[in-house]
């Protein structure tokens, strides 16, 4: 990459803080953000050069998330969507491809819809479901054969951007063989119906709203070509799904402490020690989570599926939400009674942080795969009920 794409993120950043207040008190979403991503070319940032795209790598995404997050973590969290579709899709290798038993159509058609990014298109994920959350095992939307495609029928929720990407990501199960699960890339359009349902606590600016679909897609909109490959990419590519937040949340951290300095500055309260004590503990937490997640990346780009990989994925998903948590309520305490009113920056970060330890992976559950591992067990099968 990329050099560009990163001080394209540092250069939007406070453009993007400059609208956060609006959106998030309005519920909206920040179309004009992402006419800037687009602008700056980052809905490529994950498509191979050949493909036209920046050819980033994990590590490079998640430095280039953290700077967006630092701008606006809702925005941030939305482009996280498009960023998985493509840096899964993009991260098939020949090798892989061969190993999945992935046709050579297959290929082309995932080769179109990463070239369509590259110049543009964005994409959405539409997985988890009321009553299952995000784990695919569990799906109640279901997929089945016609003539030439498949008939996709079901609802989700928590749909970030909902009703503004080019396609959606959507994860079915088979009407024939309840445990085969797939995915599929579903071109915005008829058969699809937003519902608005987001009013939320935090990261209101995401329009993470239900999405009901009765539609009917092409044959080349399965990814990979192959039925069943939704689970077993979960377990080949977990970062996608799991640390691919945390850099998210490592920024919002982060804007956390740069708004509190900037409220304690601007109103002589720089001097109280404990204030200062406060800002001390939050940098050196927000570093450490910085680290982690700094670190998990460079072991996905160097040993993608690698069980000790996995488990600094894991540990990154964990430390970025509940660091971000912390660091945003202690922040906000340093600032005193009038940094909670609405509007004010920190109010907003203090919410959004709260939502890091909730996307799945949960923190709870981050915890608990870790809790196996440390016991020489099999994180992946040992729990209490499917990860995935």
């Amino acid at each position: 990459m990329t050099v560009h794409a990163l001080e394209a993120a540092r250069r939007l950043a406070p453009r993007l803080a400059a609208r956060a207040a609006g959106h998030d008190r309005d519920g909206s979403f920040p179309v004009d953000d992402f006419a800037d991503l687009r602008e700056a070319g980052l809905f490529g940032l994950m498509v191979p050069r050949e493909l036209g795209g920046a050819g980033a790598s994990f590590a490079e995404y998640a430095a280039v998330a953290t700077e967006l997050a630092r701008g606006n973590g809702a925005t941030a969290l939305v482009f996280n969507m498009h960023a998985s579709v493509t840096g899964a899709l993009g991260a098939v290798t020949e090798e892989l491809a061969e190993a999945l038993g992935v046709p050579d159509e297959a290929l082309a058609a995932r080769d179109r819809l990463l070239r369509a990014a590259a110049d543009g298109a964005w994409y959405a994920v539409a997985m988890s479901e009321r009553g299952a959350g995000a784990r695919l095992s569990q799906l109640s939307t279901v997929y089945k054969p016609v003539d030439g495609g498949w008939h996709i029928k079901g609802s989700k929720t928590f749909c970030s951007g909902a009703g503004h990407p080019d396609g959606y990501l959507v994860a079915a199960r088979s009407a024939a063989d309840q445990s085969v699960v797939s995915q599929f890339l579903v071109p915005a359009g008829e058969g699809i119906t937003v519902e608005a349902t987001w009013d939320s606590l935090g990261m209101r600016a995401t329009s993470s709203h239900d999405l009901h679909l009765d539609v009917t897609v092409p044959a080349d909109r399965l990814l990979g070509g192959v039925e069943g490959l939704a689970l077993v990419v979960a377990q080949l590519m977990p970062h996608w799904l799991v640390a691919s937040y945390a850099a998210v949340y490592a920024g919002v951290a982060r804007a956390a402490i740069e708004a509190a300095a900037e409220h304690l500055n601007a109103r002589n309260l720089a001097g109280l020690p404990a204030v200062r004590a406060r800002l001390g503990r939050a940098d050196a937490a927000a570093a450490a989570a910085e680290l982690v997640v700094a670190e998990a990346a460079r072991r996905v780009d160097e040993a993608p599926g690698d069980p000790e990989t996995n488990r600094w994925v894991w540990r990154a998903k964990l430390l970025a939400g509940t660091t971000a948590a912390d660091v945003a309520a202690s922040m906000l305490e340093a600032a005193g009674t009038s940094a909670t009113r609405r509007g004010h920056p920190l109010e907003r970060l203090y919410r959004d942080a709260r939502c890091g330890s909730l996307h799945p992976a949960t923190s709870d559950v981050c915890a608990d795969w870790l809790g196996i591992a440390a016991l020489g067990g099999d994180p992946d099968r040992d729990g209490a009920t499917p990860r995935w």
